[in-house]
């Protein structure tokens, strides 16, 4: 007897929850439908509550992005030492790039003809003084045994790149037009 009813009281139980289960999945939904388009450049916020909803949308969220770069440069007395410059960008999500207001830095692209010739031409000075300064540096270097030519050469060729890096720092912080 005792058996019979543990089993008949399971039976009740299991159709009856799945017959609430049914119940449940078939009932309509008191929600609003919310159609709202998400995308990568879109953000919401909704609140619900025992009043309502409240459902607050913000397409081409963020309206503009920041891209911060750090960019590594040799800088000092014959380039010997590491400056770090940091550049922020300002874009919207179609790539244009912001420039704020009052920004009165000067690209490379926006330079002047006479500026670029400028600084061209004192690079082309700062490298024949720089190599004739590391070439008067190599019979020194050419003696060292097995590496001397190499390192004859490295020095002249160095001495050229710094010369030329700042005869064209020196004709632009000295020419009116960049």
């Amino acid at each position: 007897m005792n058996k019979w009813l543990t089993i008949s009281l399971g039976a009740v139980l299991g159709i009856s929850h799945i017959g609430m289960i049914g119940l449940l999945s078939n009932r309509e939904s008191k929600l609003p439908s919310l159609d709202i388009p998400v995308g990568p450049y879109t953000s919401y916020l909704a609140e619900v509550s025992k009043e309502g909803y409240r459902i607050s949308y913000k397409a081409n969220d963020p309206k503009t992005m920041y891209l911060t770069k750090d960019i590594k440069k040799k800088g000092g007395f014959l380039g010997l030492a590491n400056n770090t410059e940091k550049v922020t960008e300002e874009y919207t999500m179609d790539g244009a790039v912001h420039h704020k207001n009052g920004s009165n830095k000067i690209s490379d692209s926006n330079k002047s003809e006479a500026c670029i010739k400028a600084i061209g031409g004192a690079e082309g000075t700062g490298r024949l003084v720089g190599s004739s300064v590391g070439t008067a540096a190599a019979p020194a270097l050419s003696g060292i045994p097995f590496v001397g030519w190499v390192a004859a050469g490295w020095v002249t060729m160095f001495s050229g790149n710094q010369g030329a890096e700042i005869g064209g720092s020196m004709a632009e912080s000295m020419s009116k037009d960049c």
